[in-house]
C-alpha cells in the first residue's frame, strides 16, 4: 500500500511538473479591472506631480529673495547635500534595480540578454559618458571664453597703440601706454569665477537630461497602469521624488546664474517631463505591454543609462566639489550638518522605494 502510496505521489509530482516550469506567457495581454476608473486617478497624479516637480525647482530659486536660501549661505550647502542625496538614491534605489530586472526578465531571450550583465555595462558607459561630456565641454567652453577675450584684448591694443601714436606729439604717450598695458595685463587670464560658473552651467544640463530620461520612463509607467492600487501608491511616491529631485536641479540652476528666461525653460522642461510621460502612457494604455520584449529592452537600456548619469553627476559634480570645497573643509559645523543632510536626503528617498 505504501509503495503503491509512494507512485501515486511520483505520477502527481510529473503530472504538476509541466506546468511549474512553464516559462512566463510575456505575450499574452491580461486587462486589468476597473479600466475607466483609473483615469481619474491619472488625471490627479498629473497634477500633482506637476506640482511638486515645480514647487521643488523653483524653491531654491527663491535664494534671490530669500537669504536663506542664497547659494552663498551656508543653509544651501546643507539643502545641496540632501538633494544630492536624493539624486544617489534615485539612481540606486529606485532605477539601476529595475533595469537589472527589465533586462533580465524572463520574458527576454536569454541568449544574448541572460549571459552579460547589459545594466551595469550601460551605466557604466553612461557614467563614463558624462565625465567625457563633462570634461569636453568645459574645456570647449573655456577656449572660446579664452579666445573672446585674446580678441578684445587685440581690438583694445590696436585702439590704444593709434591714440598713442596720436596723442603721442601732445605729450600723452606715457599715461596712454599706462592703460594699454592694463587692458593686456587683465584680458590675458580667466577669471576662476568665470569657469566655475561655466562648469555649474554643464553639471546643471547634464543632470537634467539624467533626471528627465527616467522622469519620462516613471511617467509613462504610472500612465499604461490600470491598477488603482499601483497608481494610487505611485502618486504619493512619485510627488516626493518629483519634489525632492527637483531641489536637486533648482539647486544646480541657481549656481549656474542663468538669465530669467533660460531658468524658466529649464524649471518648466523638469516640471512636465513627468506629466507628458503620463499622459503618453494613457494614450497607449491600450496597446502598450510591459512584458513585451521591447519595452523591456528599451526601457531597461534607457534606465541604465539614466542611473549611470545620476551616480556620477551626484558623487562627482555635486558630494565632491561641495565637500571638497575649502569653505567646508574649514567649518567643522558645515560639514557635519552637510554629512546629516546627505544621510538624509538618501534615506527619505530609499524609503519612498517601498511604494515605488
Amino acid at each position: 500500500m505504501k509503495i503503491i502510496n509512494a507512485v501515486n505521489l511520483v505520477l502527481l509530482f510529473l503530472a504538476l511538473l509541466p506546468s511549474m516550469v512553464t516559462p512566463l506567457d510575456c505575450d499574452v495581454y491580461k486587462p486589468q479591472e476597473q479600466e475607466s476608473s483609473s483615469l481619474k486617478y491619472k488625471i490627479v497624479a498629473i497634477l500633482t506631480i506637476l506640482f511638486a516637480g515645480g514647487l521643488g525647482v523653483s524653491i531654491p530659486q527663491l535664494g534671490k529673495k530669500v537669504e536663506a536660501l542664497n547659494p552663498e549661505n551656508d543653509i544651501f550647502f546643507m539643502i545641496k547635500a540632501f538633494a544630492a542625496g536624493v539624486i544617489l538614491a534615485t539612481g540606486f534605489i529606485h532605477i539601476l534595480p529595475d533595469a537589472f530586472q527589465h533586462l533580465s526578465s524572463p520574458c527576454l531571450p536569454q541568449n544574448p540578454w541572460g549571459k552579460f550583465p547589459f545594466a551595469g555595462f550601460v551605466a557604466m558607459v553612461c557614467a563614463i559618458g558624462a565625465l567625457m561630456v563633462d570634461t569636453f565641454a568645459t574645456s570647449f567652453y573655456t577656449k572660446i571664453h579664452f579666445n573672446k577675450q585674446k580678441t578684445t584684448r587685440q581690438v583694445v591694443d590696436v585702439e590704444s597703440s593709434t591714440i598713442a601714436s596720436v596723442l603721442d606729439d601732445h605729450g600723452g604717450h606715457v599715461h596712454v601706454h599706462a592703460h594699454a598695458t592694463d587692458g593686456h595685463a587683465h584680458g590675458s587670464v580667466i577669471s576662476s569665477h568665470d569657469v566655475q560658473l561655466m562648469r555649474h552651467r554643464i553639471i546643471s544640463q547634464v543632470l537634467e537630461l539624467g533626471i528627465i530620461v527616467h522622469s519620462v520612463i516613471i511617467g509613462l509607467s504610472l500612465g499604461a497602469s490600470q491598477s488603482i492600487s499601483t497608481i494610487k501608491s505611485l502618486l504619493v511616491a512619485l510627488s516626493f521624488h518629483q519634489f525632492f529631485e527637483g531641489m536637486g536641479l533648482g539647486g544646480c540652476i541657481a549656481q549656474a546664474k542663468y538669465k530669467n528666461m533660460s531658468t524658466a525653460i529649464m524649471a518648466i522642461f523638469f516640471s512636465l517631463t513627468t506629466p507628458i510621460g503620463i499622459a503618453v502612457g494613457i494614450g497607449i494604455s491600450s496597446i502598450y505591454r510591459e512584458d513585451s520584449s521591447t519595452s523591456l529592452i528599451v526601457e531597461g537600456i534607457l534606465n541604465s543609462g539614466a542611473a549611470g548619469i545620476l551616480v556620477y553627476m551626484a558623487l562627482v559634480d555635486l558630494l565632491a566639489a561641495d565637500f571638497m570645497n575649502p569653505r567646508m573643509q574649514n567649518n567643522l559645523r558645515l560639514q557635519l550638518g552637510a554629512n546629516v543632510s546627505l544621510l538624509l536626503g538618501a534615506g527619505c528617498m530609499s524609503f519612498l522605494a517601498i511604494w515605488a
